[in-house]
C-alpha cells in the first residue's frame, strides 16, 4: 500500500456496482425518480474501498481510491427521511466546527439523537427474528394443507 503524505488528498471514485441501492428502493420510489426528475430520496449508505491507483514511486498521477456501495437502506417514510436529513445536517455542522467550513449551523452537533429517535420506532433484531420465524411457520403450515 502506498504511503500518503499529510498533503495528499486522494480523489474518490464510485464504481458502477449500485445494485444494493436499486434493491433498497421501493417500486414507488423508482417510479418517482423516473417520472419526476429532481426527486430526492435519502439513504444510509455503506462504502468500501475496493482499489487504489496512482502515487507510485516516480509517478506524477495523483492518488485515487475507488469505492463500492456495499450496504444501503433507503428511507421509506417521511419520518425516516426527516431523521436522515437531521443526521446529515448534524454531521455537516460537525465538519464546519472541525474547520472544514466557515459557518456553524444551529442545533445539535451529533446525529445520534436524530437517528436514535428514528431507530426507536423501528423493529428490534428480536422482533425481526420473531417475524421471520412466524413467516416460516406460516409457509410450512400453508405447504402442509
Amino acid at each position: 500500500m502506498p504511503k500518503l503524505t499529510p498533503a495528499d488528498n486522494p480523489e474518490v471514485k464510485l464504481d458502477s456496482a449500485a445494485g444494493l441501492v436499486e434493491a433498497s428502493l421501493t417500486r414507488e420510489q423508482r417510479r418517482g425518480l423516473f417520472e419526476k426528475p429532481g426527486t430526492v430520496v435519502y439513504a444510509l449508505v455503506e462504502l468500501t474501498s475496493k482499489s487504489y491507483t496512482g502515487h507510485a514511486e516516480g509517478e506524477d498521477k495523483p492518488p485515487q481510491v475507488k469505492l463500492r456501495v456495499t450496504g444501503c437502506e433507503v428511507a421509506r417514510t417521511d419520518e425516516d427521511a426527516h431523521a436522515l436529513v437531521e443526521a446529515r445536517r448534524a454531521m455537516y455542522r460537525g465538519r464546519q466546527i472541525d474547520g472544514t467550513f466557515d459557518e456553524v449551523g444551529r442545533g445539535p452537533m451529533r446525529p445520534a439523537d436524530a437517528l436514535a429517535e428514528m431507530a426507536a420506532s423501528k423493529p428490534t433484531e428480536g422482533q425481526l427474528t420473531e417475524h421471520k420465524r412466524r413467516k416460516e411457520q406460516a409457509n410450512r403450515d400453508e405447504f402442509v394443507r
